[in-house]
């Protein structure tokens, strides 16, 4: 009941403002504190004002709050944990698409292919010409990794 007249008051007092505000040729303003001292008489009329004082007085509204707070507290703490161990979901999602999909150079021109999944390709029959093919990829492999960066900047026009 209190809270009802003490808005209905406010919205007095701010139209009188407003009808003062008007009476100076400054309408614009006067409309906008109008509107702005309508709004506490409009909640009273709605019953916004009733509901807001019967829940703030009430103790398991309260305890409701204190029980959104803890939940919010656990949930800002997880956050700070897992930004602190370094892995997001993103990230963990980003693993998982890179073991999916193996990266091809631009410019290669074969797909590379993992170990043992040769097909057609004839095997060498000695152990020694597997050793020397062997280093031959060990060798050319900074080579490749070059060669994808070229492509990189020759697109780029570097």
């Amino acid at each position: 009941m209190l809270a009802e007249t003490i808005c209905s008051a406010a919205s007095a007092a701010g139209l009188g403002i407003a009808a003062i505000t008007a009476y100076r040729k400054r309408f614009l303003t006067a409309t906008r504190i109008a509107a702005y001292s309508l709004v506490p008489l409009g909640l009273v009329l709605t019953g916004v004002v009733e509901w807001v004082s019967g829940i703030a007085f009430k103790p398991s509204v309260w305890i409701g709050f204190g029980v959104l707070g803890l939940s919010w507290l656990l949930f800002m703490t997880t956050r700070a944990i897992e930004r602190r161990s370094g892995t997001t979901r993103a990230e963990r999602r980003a693993a998982r698409a890179a073991e999916r999909n193996e990266a091809v150079a631009p410019g290669a021109s074969t797909p590379s292919l993992g170990a043992g999944s040769s097909v057609g390709q004839a095997r060498p029959a000695a152990g020694g010409a597997a050793a020397k093919s062997k280093k031959k990829q060990e060798a050319a492999a900074p080579a490749d990794d070059f060669s994808d960066i070229e492509a990189i900047l020759k697109k780029h026009g570097i």
